[in-house]
């Protein structure tokens, strides 16, 4: 296989640097058009006078919730007979947070985390299969959570319906659960599915053939799975209980129910890759659904740079760990 040119790489360089300058074009223009439409002066007004308490009860609320993320990936490694200590992990997913809130793109603490446990996996196949798995569990559980708050509503007595369908979400859900069922559940066919795409290269048949068997030991062991699956309902409950201490910081009347559905379906929409880490989309999503419960502008986008400051604080702990482990390696 022949190496790439230096007009290739420069090429692939230049296409990163126009769709990271589209993204920030997009969360400029969204977040100029939100701010367009408020009174920044009682924006600002409006979070100085946050409860210092609760922004502290959502700060570890936080913490908890990188825990459960980080128990469910052990299960999932623990699952592929790749053991790795607690601590290390801990170490790993703080440091991949730092890069998904400082870099543009999500992609980033990924790499972070496949490259942290590829050493001890044996195979950075099976480090990214296992991401890969988490991520699509945890977007289930997402849309489940989404999915259960928006019901709740409509059988809460006397309390406004949910703006999204919740059928809608139900739909959603069971469409992507089918979806990605057969690729645990018969793994071989799956496999044979991709085998075309082995013809492109020994390598690409390689990983193929390495992914089938990732996959067919976690249908080996469905408890890891279910658990997994657990695990990433909890942590879209820490993470509503996150953002409920930060609507109470705020002093905003938001409820719970209202939390459940809006803040699973921020986190779906701001993976699509249109903007710069979610900016301005995440915060049109949250403004576009408070506007539809009849609250003003400025508390969806309260609630939602708030929540955002409040995550990128935190993750600043990651960016120690990040230089001290740099320090340790040079020396």
């Amino acid at each position: 296989m022949s190496e790439p040119s230096v007009a290739d790489s420069a090429g692939s360089l230049t296409r990163t640097r126009l769709l990271v300058a589209a993204r920030v074009v997009v969360s400029v223009v969204l977040l100029a058009a939100l701010f367009s439409r408020l009174d920044a002066g009682e924006l600002w007004a409006s979070a100085r006078q946050a409860s210092l308490p609760w922004l502290l009860v959502a700060l570890g609320l936080y913490f908890i919730h990188v825990l459960a993320s980080t128990w469910r990936w052990r299960v999932l490694l623990d699952a592929q007979g790749v053991h790795v200590p607690r601590t290390r992990l801990l170490s790993s997913y703080l440091v991949a947070i730092f890069f998904n809130n400082f870099l543009p793109s999500n992609i980033g603490g990924d790499v972070v985390r496949i490259s942290d446990t590829a050493r001890p996996a044996r195979s950075r196949t099976l480090a990214a299969t296992v991401i890969l798995v988490d991520r699509g569990l945890g977007m289930l559980g997402l849309v489940l959570v989404a999915a259960l708050g928006a019901t709740a509503l409509g059988w809460i007595g006397g309390h406004q319906a949910s703006p999204i369908w919740p059928v809608w979400l139900w739909a959603g859900f069971l469409v992507a659960a089918a979806a990605t069922a057969p690729a645990v559940l018969a793994p071989a066919g799956f496999g044979r599915l991709l085998r075309p795409l082995g013809g492109i290269n020994p390598w690409v048949a390689t990983r193929i053939e390495k992914l089938t068997q990732v996959l067919a030991r976690f249908r080996d062991r469905p408890g890891a799975l279910a658990e997994c699956f657990a695990g990433a309902v909890c942590v879209q409950a820490i993470l509503i209980a996150y953002h409920l201490a930060v609507v109470q910081a705020l002093h905003l009347p938001i409820s719970v129910w209202d939390l459940a559905v809006i803040v699973p379906l921020s986190f779906v929409v701001q993976m699509v890759p249109v903007s710069l880490n979610g900016f301005g989309v995440r915060e049109a999503t949250f403004s576009l659904y408070f506007a539809r419960l009849g609250l003003p502008l400025q508390s969806g986008v309260l609630v939602s740079l708030g929540a955002t400051v409040l995550m990128m604080i935190f993750s600043l702990s990651g960016a120690a760990l990040y230089m001290s482990h740099g320090r340790r390696t040079s020396t």
